[in-house]
């Protein structure tokens, strides 16, 4: 090979940049200290791209008050990231969905613990209804249906 043809080709690998290696997105789940399908869940998250630190609490249902989810929302887990909220089992597309649009809400929840959601065993029976929540004290809205 010409030595101006290897140059100049070194030159171009070295002057194009690398491509970005995506950093995990950082998310903090409190869980019931027993609840073996929250670990699933987390599993399911970090799989898909999340980091997840897990603090087993006592306290659920105060940090799920606290942190501004109505209580006929509330489930097993609440997710802290990146500014919002995230209760129950609300698959990754949907979580990703409100992490790209930022919409002006408290976060996003999947009452109850519906079967063949992403962390709870069995198939899929029906939609999921991801509800979206403020603090404001409006009713949740429905946020997406997968």
């Amino acid at each position: 090979m010409d030595k101006t043809i290897r140059n100049t080709t070194l030159f171009l690998a070295l002057a194009m940049p690398f491509p970005a290696l995506a950093a995990p997105i950082h998310a903090i789940m409190y869980k019931n200290p027993s609840c073996s399908c929250c670990e699933t869940y987390a599993a399911y998250l970090e799989k898909n791209g999340f980091e997840v630190e897990m603090k087993p609490s006592n306290d659920l249902t105060q940090i799920s008050t606290a942190a501004g989810v109505p209580e006929q929302l509330q489930g097993c887990h609440t997710i802290k990231v990146d500014g919002y909220i995230i209760d129950g089992f609300v698959p990754v597309d949907i979580v990703r969905k409100m992490l790209t649009e930022r919409p002006a809400i408290t976060g996003i929840a999947l009452p109850g613990m519906p079967m063949g959601s992403p962390g709870m065993g069995g198939s899929k029976t029906e939609p999921f209804t991801v509800y979206a929540f403020t603090t404001d004290g409006q009713a949740p809205t429905v946020y997406a249906v997968e």
